[in-house]
């Protein structure tokens, strides 16, 4: 009887450590992701099935993006994205220079 108690006893303030946690920071990646999705939007492309790359890329110093590689089997889709990422600035708390990262990207057809 004991044994239930402490179990219990510690479930409750690990429940009660988690509610007065900090706040978690946010993930980068999902910022960057919503950057990236506005600096390639209004793209001339015409295309006539949807269209996918994922984008190897880190940030230097300056906050710029530095594009890697564009892994995609469509040459103006690489195009457009380095040509519309490469050297853009993007705002961001807290990074670290020389991480790479990873970004699904999807061009879609206009209806």
């Amino acid at each position: 009887m004991r044994k239930i108690g402490l179990v219990f006893l510690a479930a409750v303030l690990f429940t009660t450590g988690n509610l007065f946690a900090t706040e978690p920071a946010t993930d980068p990646s999902t910022t960057l992701s919503a950057q990236i999705g506005e600096l390639l939007e209004d793209h001339r492309l015409v295309i006539e099935e949807e269209l996918t790359a994922i984008v190897y890329f880190t940030l230097n110093n300056d906050h710029e993006i530095v594009v890697l590689s564009v892994d995609t089997e469509d040459e103006d889709l690489e195009s457009l994205v380095k040509a519309r990422l490469n050297y853009e600035k993007v705002e961001l708390d807290q990074y670290t220079t020389g991480t790479t990262y990873k970004v699904p990207v999807r061009i879609e057809v206009e209806a």
